[in-house]
């Protein structure tokens, strides 16, 4: 894959202040990976797959890098850590809302003054759209707000990154996936490799402080990831949406179902997951959903 050329990165202000205008081509990435590969390749399936995903995670890679250029000294501003460009543009004006802009203010205040740490860090604060592109999206896993363990968040729904414990209801996931699909249980809990392959990982709530579960909960939060949801729910369609638990199934309101696929379950954690999560098969049910329309399946195994 070329390298993307050094312009300057556009900025939610680049879309929200002016008119916004339709994307010009700006990477490779944008489009799908099999374009990128000439008609006549001998590639199989298989190969092609894998460099549709190793596309993607550099592209992921790639946004990382500006958000973490525009969160240098620990407190970027909330409203230009988002750097995706489909989803600046399916997004357009969301952030510049007076909702949205009480959120910047709220989380900018929190990360200088609040007597513990906010998490995740700033730059992984819009992970799970800047892993999962919106034109990649196929789809949807919600969960709540982010692990407030040291170390433990990082922008994806369920994930924590590897070397760190992974959490009992990840560990519930891996068994239901090694039941359902025969997934050997990984040794780490990062999943982003999912992420990049079309499954937006999206916390209702974005940030939170160390030890302090629902902390930020009811700033904002919920209104912006609705946002996502309704977005989704209106400009795709065949999307898979796996919800698990009464928080997650509260956003149904939110989907056309006569659109979009809904799997629903108990929750994956120690406390519930013996209630329905386990034998519910949502894994192997998205791939069948997917392939029925013509899409490649998500490869859960880590």
């Amino acid at each position: 894959m070329a390298p993307l050329p050094p312009t300057a990165p556009k900025t939610i202000a680049d879309y929200f202040i002016r008119p916004s205008k339709r994307l010009r081509p700006s990477a490779p990435a944008l489009a799908p990976a099999s374009a990128s590969l000439s008609s006549g390749s001998s590639l199989s399936p298989e190969q092609r797959r894998r460099a549709d995903t190793n596309l993607a995670l550099a592209r992921a890679r790639r946004n990382l890098r500006l958000a973490e250029s525009k969160a240098s000294g620990g407190a970027g501003k909330l409203e230009e850590l988002l750097v995706e460009e489909t989803w600046l543009e399916a997004l357009s004006g969301e952030l510049c809302k007076p909702y949205a802009l009480e959120l910047c203010r709220f989380v900018a205040h929190e990360r200088l003054h609040s007597p513990v740490p906010v998490y995740p860090p700033p730059h992984l604060v819009f992970h799970a759209l800047h892993t999962t592109p919106f034109n990649r999206v196929k789809a949807v896993i919600i969960g709540q707000d982010p692990y407030h363990g040291p170390g433990q968040a990082m922008g994806l729904s369920f994930s924590v990154p590897e070397g760190i414990k992974i959490p009992s209801s990840l560990v519930n996931i891996f068994k239901e996936l090694q039941k359902d699909l025969g997934c050997t249980v990984p040794s780490h809990g990062n999943l982003e490799r999912w992420a990049v392959q079309g499954v937006l990982m999206l916390n209702t709530v974005l940030t939170v402080r160390e030890h302090q579960a629902n902390s930020h909960a009811k700033k904002g939060w919920e209104q912006f990831t609705d946002a996502v949801i309704k977005t989704i729910s209106q400009k795709k369609s065949g999307i898979v949406f796996l919800l698990w638990g009464n928080s997650a199934q509260a956003k149904i309101r939110l989907i056309d179902e006569t659109k979009h696929h809904i799997l629903k379950s108990a929750h994956p954690s120690g406390l519930s997951a013996n209630r329905g999560f386990f034998g519910c098969r949502h894994f192997s049910q998205t791939n069948q959903i997917l392939e029925r329309l013509g899409l490649s399946a998500i490869d859960w195994q880590l």
